[in-house]
């Protein structure tokens, strides 16, 4: 144990004894230990080491190649849960594992959730994390894969979409800069370039009501917010200075 944790200081992991027990617990046996330990030290993240997190109480899992949920978006999931009825028809728009998507059917059993990802690896992700809560996936860009008939149909859709601007990218953590694929951080010049995307299909796709709710970054929040409002949207903020989180929601 203290030979792991040891390594792990040494790359640099801050909760190395928490990591420590975690490559531990998942190991079959020491040459289990030691691949997973190698691949922690040379920068993976541990979720995808690990191949799931928790995430609001849910095991989630992670493959290689997909976005890893922060624990911020819970604020995400808290602010949907606050606009989303029994029944209603949910759209996880940009799902990556489908994490956010699973956190709300879990705590709102009975919605028709639908996910959407453009990149096929997330899909596959988000395809078994949704099995257990009846969810579809679809694979496409934005709402282009998504069945005509849930057009002005949808009640809630929420997005955490890339909102990084591209110049920021060289100063994100290692694991997220040189692990994670670009498209899912990269957000265009100014951070907000899918969040424009989103705003200019969404209320195509909303019922009169219906709401889109956006992960943001705070620095971003004005523009996403502009980005809203002129589609026509009734936009509002809210953020968590505990959760350094950021959620941008605008209603039909």
């Amino acid at each position: 144990m203290s030979r792991t944790v040891s390594r792990l200081r040494d790359a640099g992991c801050v909760f190395a004894e928490e990591e420590a027990d975690l490559l531990i617990g998942d190991a079959a046996d020491d040459a289990e230990l030691e691949d997973l330990l190698g691949r922690r030290v040379a920068g993976e993240p541990l979720e995808v080491v690990l191949g799931w997190m928790m995430f609001r109480g849910l095991r989630i899992e992670v493959d290689s190649g997909v976005f890893v949920p922060r624990q911020r978006t819970a604020f995400l999931v808290r602010q949907a849960l606050a606009v989303t009825r029994p029944g209603a028809v949910v759209v996880d728009l940009c799902c990556g594992t489908g994490a956010i998507g699973l956190a709300i059917a879990t705590e709102l059993p009975g919605i028709e959730l639908h996910a959407c990802d453009i990149d096929p690896v997330a899909v596959r992700c988000a395809s078994r994390n949704l099995s257990t809560v009846g969810g579809a996936t679809w694979c496409g860009d934005l709402f282009d894969p998504l069945p005509g008939r849930l057009r002005g149909n949808v009640d809630v859709v929420v997005v955490n979409a890339p909102y990084v601007p591209t110049a920021e990218i060289a100063m994100m953590p290692p694991e997220a800069r040189d692990h994670e694929p670009r498209h899912t951080l990269d957000g265009g010049g100014d951070g907000v370039d899918v969040h424009r995307r989103v705003a200019g299909s969404v209320g195509r796709w909303l019922r009169p009501g219906g709401h889109v709710l956006i992960e943001t970054g705070d620095v971003q929040s004005r523009l996403t917010a502009e980005a809203l409002s002129a589609a026509g949207l009734a936009t509002t903020i809210a953020s968590s200075e505990q959760m350094w989180a950021t959620v941008v929601i605008g209603q039909a």
